[in-house]
């Protein structure tokens, strides 16, 4: 993969003594994301406190000007949205760049396709190889028309419907994304929009609907769960408090237990039980994980993590996870590199249309620093040896934020630097990430490279 002159390769080494202290990490992105959008649809102006200022959410804040909200910044994560009510979006004058931001782009083309209005949607490069028919295709019932790329690809033009139809969509697989397009297309629908997950996934925009004073039902059936919304509901402005991210605070938190020496706090952290596989599985593995000061804030739990130090074992984690950790599996292979035993991760085929394949990603990165790894099917399977990795690699990043942190916690705890060929993709999500790791080690531990490794 050439490098561009914006490429920021940077190398972790192990700290002097452990990671220790009280930190707080970036604001949930599902969460801040979503803020964004119930604020532009509510009527009056809503207040976010903590909200996530990476390169997606920004993207999200802008398309939202575009679309005819007002949207202010007050201060740091102080944001206040002037929304436009449900249905009053208007036509934005240029095209929306979502940038980097699946989510962004899944959940606007929900949101495009219950308004008479006319967009076209693009993104970096990595975003226009993603797939969007998985939304558009159950969209397109509602009466929009959608006309992209290949496979649905972006650039993407929609054309909203002016009378949209209430969508009865059952899902193929777990997926937060489709699920929350479906409903947003509804919420300009006249009667009710009913949506069916075979598997239970992140529940935030039911959340926050009920929170801006919709009306949502949701029933369990089997392992899955039956969501209706009454159409053409008044949103009205209510305050947000985004929570810290648990996907963020994974790298800290698992640093911490691969680390000798270290003890972290990571305070404030979201504990929305559909986003909490990782946590379960880290205390399947032995991991000394505890939970303070527990709490509600916006309709989502939250509350104070710890991690201290210690021996881990092998897990073998069922593939009914996949959606309450989706996106933490990078770091938990890490994890599971440093732990006694052969750790299986079963069911990982929503992982192949990431930000990068995933699967493929998080084995290349164990291999370069000495991991033995294996992909059966949809399973990776990771043989630790309960020892520090040789490491010593350089990891390709494939513009994947996740894949970049995670080489670079393993860079912490291994025998020798790991090396990302670019980490200039890390603040989409987690801005300030460096610098964090940086205060808990009291060393300048992840350092960035003046040349480009060669993988």
């Amino acid at each position: 993969m050439g490098h561009d002159t914006n490429s920021r390769p940077l190398r972790a080494f192990r700290p002097p003594q452990g990671l220790t202290g009280r930190l707080r990490v970036a604001g949930d992105k599902s969460i801040s994301h979503r803020a964004l959008m119930f604020g532009a649809l509510a009527v009056g102006r809503t207040e976010i406190t903590g909200l996530l200022e990476g390169e997606d959410v920004l993207r999200t804040a802008a398309a939202m000007r575009a679309l005819g909200a007002t949207v202010e910044r007050l201060g740091e994560g102080h944001w206040i949205v002037a929304g436009r009510g449900v249905g009053g979006l208007t036509e934005p004058a240029d095209v929306l760049d979502m940038g980097n931001s699946g989510t962004a782009a899944r959940l606007i083309c929900g949101l495009l396709a219950g308004h008479p209005i006319f967009a076209v949607l693009t993104g970096d490069a990595s975003l226009r190889s993603r797939p969007m028919r998985r939304v558009t295709e159950p969209l397109a019932a509602s009466g929009a028309r959608f006309s992209g790329r290949a496979g649905g690809r972006l650039p993407l033009a929609v054309e909203g419907a002016a009378e949209p139809m209430p969508l009865d969509y059952t899902l193929p697989i777990a997926s937060a994304q489709v699920k929350s397009a479906v409903l947003l297309a509804g919420l300009c629908a006249r009667g009710v929009t009913r949506v069916v997950e075979p598997q239970a996934s992140r529940d935030h925009t039911e959340n926050m609907l009920r929170h801006f004073g919709a009306t949502v039902r949701v029933t369990p059936q089997g392992e899955g769960r039956v969501i209706e919304l009454d159409g053409q509901p008044e949103l009205v402005a209510a305050p947000v408090v985004v929570p810290g991210d648990p996907s963020s605070a994974a790298f800290p938190l698992v640093a911490a237990l691969i680390v000798p020496g270290s003890a972290v706090t990571v305070e404030g952290v979201g504990l929305n039980p559909l986003r909490t596989g990782l946590f379960a599985t880290l205390r399947n593995m032995g991991a000394d994980l505890s939970v303070a000061n527990e709490r509600t804030e916006g309709g989502e739990p939250v509350g104070d993590l710890t991690a201290r130090f210690g021996p881990l074992r092998a897990a073998d984690v069922p593939p009914e996870r996949v959606p309450s950790m989706v996106d933490e599996y990078p770091v938990l292979a890490v994890a599971a590199a440093c732990a006694a035993g052969t750790s299986r991760f079963r069911g990982l085929a929503e992982l192949r249309v990431k930000e990068s394949d995933r699967v493929a990603a998080t084995a290349a990165l164990l291999q370069a620093s000495g991991v033995r790894v294996e992909i059966e099917g949809d399973d990776l399977l990771v043989h630790g040896a309960g020892a520090p990795p040789p490491g010593g690699g350089t990891v390709v990043t494939h513009m994947d934020h996740r894949i970049a942190m995670s080489a670079l916690v393993l860079g912490l705890a291994a025998e020798r630097p790991v090396a990302v060929d670019d980490g200039s993709f890390i603040d989409t999500s987690f801005p300030g990430f460096a610098e964090l790791i940086n205060r808990a080690a009291g060393a300048d531990v992840l350092r960035r490279l003046n040349a480009a490794p060669t993988p």
